[in-house]
């Protein structure tokens, strides 16, 4: 197993680590609801998707304290 004859300098190692870096996830607006969500997926908010309502969202209901 081949090792290194010299030290890599800063310059090189920052070189090779500019691709290992995290990305920031595409945000769009619901045409619908105006809340944000992931392109091209079903609104979690509203259940639409292309102007088309394709999934029904259950709305959690409060507890009344008696």
């Amino acid at each position: 197993m081949g090792l290194p004859k010299r030290r890599h300098s800063r310059a090189r190692q920052a070189k090779r680590r500019t691709h290992q870096k995290l990305n920031v996830p595409d945000i769009t607006l619901c045409p619908q609801c105006r809340r944000p969500k992931k392109p091209h997926r079903v609104c979690p908010h509203c259940g639409f998707y292309g102007g088309k309502k394709v999934m029904e969202i259950k709305v959690k209901e409060k507890k009344k304290e008696e």
